[in-house]
């Protein structure tokens, strides 16, 4: 009844407060505070309210604004507990098993997300994870057009066999090796989405810097940011196809085998359609592909093989739907009903609906076909297609604005002491690599100002090997030049990059062994923020290169021991020069001493050295005795593929 009470005289009155003192969602048992910071305490309240918050042997009072915010600060703490944090209003909250130590924000995209569990040897792992001075929070994913002041629903969890496996990987092995040499309590913040770009991470105090990054006033809702879309892409579709989208019942001939489409413009397939001047588009697209059949081929049993398709799709052959499924990752494979194949002309005509992200065919060529019979008719290539629809976007994603991420998950923590950052992510900017030779810089820069702390320990992981090894180019690699950006933002001080090189995946973006990566950006704090000047935290990095002749000369620093090229046979892989021609061979390399002595016999006159330049160098085998990889690196200022690629919204 009190409660019922004072939400009746708040609600009659159009007051602004709270019946019941409480907590931002960061704390909870469990929680760990930083040590050797002031401890920032702060929720909602009755306007007026007073409030004690006690912890350990310090208590502080404060009282709630007309707003009904409360905050209060003490003193800073050594590390220790577990203790019980109470805060004492017209009613009161206590927490259990508060620890003191240090708290590191683990973010990123899918690669700091990925958990223990999806890792390699996840089921020893997990079984050996009874760890009690380690903690998670999970911040959970969303969007907001303005900082908020809080975060959802969120507790923290203590290290043992039933958590675990839900824990950030890298985060868990990074936080196993801090606990196991410093002896304090570990907390991890756990604020990271799978698939975002860099952008949706930086604050609109970052975005005014850049004037790139700050072309038009964000939208103030859901509905503002509706109405743009849909204006926005309404003229790119009109553009597109000389028509905008149609009204709905408008397409139902479209599938029919006589229908007109010679004004239709087209799409290649396999290749998603923002690609080919659909740029951001959501919606409906209808594709069409007549072929030519011979009378046996039309007699033939036949499967219609699409490859995969991003979302879902409604396939018709000659008018008769044949198949559809959603999954953007399923290969289609659809039987053929006897009859339906014709002598001559037949259409195959696919309603592709996405719903987000890449839209349309996507995966290899050869996995789209016709089989009929023994003959295998391709697919591949040029498609007439036109644009049904737009979908409404209601709430936008982390990615389809900037700042959107930062404001719904990180500006509501920057009130709570931390002791640094560890970041995984980047694959979601290789189309942009080259400006992120600027956000990623001004990303740090403008977390640190956000904390109040200039030299806020940052340490990342560069971009693992990815990619098929037969598509791999001399001619550049946009992963590559990635790679390159976060490898030059060290310069930063209170930075450190973990090299991935040798741990990635071919086939997977998400490479399993994170217990590396965790165990190496441990050593980069170890080293670079607890001060442990013996340990050997970095690969080689190249530092300078002198002409000999037809050789050139490699020289580096962290060299761990000496230099060594990894493998059995000795071999050092991983080089190519060039002259002044540009073009870039295989280059022939050894270690001398503590250099790098490369060349080619078909170039008398090197210019350029560059090392892993690729999209996948996992071949690239230089290390140092400390077994740490070196990064790849360009001694060369030419033009990148992605210069002059900025980030629209």
């Amino acid at each position: 009844m009190k409660n019922f009470l004072c939400t009746l005289v708040l609600t009659l009155l159009g007051a602004v407060g709270h019946c019941e003192v409480r907590l931002a969602r960061i704390f909870s048992d469990h929680l760990v505070l930083q040590r050797h910071q002031p401890i920032h305490v702060w929720g909602l309240a009755r306007q007026g309210e007073v409030v004690r918050v006690a912890l350990h042997r310090q208590a502080v009072r404060t009282s709630a604004d007309a707003q009904g915010h409360w905050r209060a600060v003490l003193k800073a703490e050594a590390a220790g507990g577990p203790y019980t944090l109470t805060v004492q209003g017209d009613n009161a909250l206590v927490l259990n098993d508060v620890l003191v130590g240090d708290v590191w924000l683990a973010s990123g995209q899918s690669n700091m997300e990925w958990t223990v569990g999806q890792s390699d040897h996840a089921q020893r792992e997990v079984a050996q994870s009874s760890f009690p001075l380690i903690r998670q929070v999970k911040i959970p994913k969303a969007v907001a057009f303005q900082p908020v002041a809080d975060i959802g629903a969120s507790n923290w969890a203590v290290s043992s066999p039933a958590t675990s496996g839900e824990f950030s990987a890298a985060g868990y092995f990074f936080a196993r090796k801090l606990q196991q040499e410093l002896g304090v309590p570990i907390g991890i913040i756990n604020a990271s989405w799978g698939g975002t770009n860099i952008e949706t991470w930086l604050s609109s105090d970052a975005l005014a810097l850049r004037p790139e990054l700050a072309m038009t006033p964000l939208p103030a809702d859901a509905a503002q940011y509706n109405a743009r879309y849909r204006e926005r892409m309404v003229a790119l579709v009109t553009r597109w196809q000389g028509a905008g989208p149609v009204a709905a019942g408008a397409t139902e001939t479209w599938k029919e085998i006589d229908f007109d489409d010679n004004a239709w413009p087209t799409l290649n397939a396999p290749q998603y359609w923002e690609e080919q001047g659909l740029e951001d588009l959501d919606g409906v697209v209808w594709y069409r592909r007549a072929l030519e059949l011979t009378p046996e081929q039309a007699a033939s049993d036949a499967s219609l093989q699409l490859g995969m398709i991003d979302d879902c799709d409604e396939t018709y052959v000659n008018g008769q739907r044949v198949g559809g499924l959603c999954g953007w990752d399923t290969p289609r494979r659809y039987a053929v009903p006897a009859g339906l194949l014709k002598p001559g002309k037949n259409m195959l005509a696919v309603r592709v609906t996405d719903t987000g992200g890449g839209g349309g065919f996507h995966g290899e060529r050869s996995a789209m076909r016709l089989q009929s019979g023994a003959d295998s008719i391709a697919l591949a290539g040029s498609w007439k297609a036109r644009v049904e629809n737009l979908m409404d976007k209601g709430q936008p994603g982390p990615n389809d604005l900037p700042t959107l991420s930062f404001n719904a998950m990180v500006s509501p923590l920057t009130d709570f002491p931390i002791r640094g950052v560890i970041w995984y992510q980047g694959e979601s900017n290789v189309p942009r690599a080259a400006q992120y030779t600027q956000t990623f810089p001004l990303l740090i820069a403008d977390w640190r100002a956000q904390w109040q702390q200039p030299r806020m320990p940052f340490y990342f992981v560069q971009l693992a090997s990815f990619l098929p090894l037969e598509k791999n180019s001399l001619a550049g690699s946009t992963w590559a030049e990635l790679r390159d950006a976060q490898r030059q933002t060290t310069k930063l001080p209170g930075t450190g990059m973990v090299v991935a090189t040798d741990v990635g995946n071919a086939n997977d973006i998400h490479p399993r062994n994170k217990q590396a990566i965790g165990l190496r950006l441990a050593l980069q704090a170890l080293k670079g923020e607890y001060g442990k000047k013996n340990i050997v935290a970095n690969g080689p990095v190249y530092r300078a290169v002198r002409l000999h002749g037809s050789q050139l000369e490699l020289s580096f620093s962290e060299q761990g021991g000496g230099l060594v090229a990894a493998g059995s046979d000795g071999v050092l892989r991983g080089f190519a020069v060039a002259d002044d021609s540009r073009q870039f061979r295989s280059a022939q390399a050894r270690i001398q001493g503590n250099k790098v002595i490369v060349s080619h016999p078909d170039i008398s006159h090197p210019t350029a050295v560059r090392y892993g330049w690729l999209d996948n160098p996992e071949q690239s085998n230089l290390f140092n005795r400390s077994g740490l990889p070196a990064s790849p690196f360009r001694t060369d200022d030419w033009p990148w593929l992605t210069d002059g690629v900025k980030y629209r919204y």
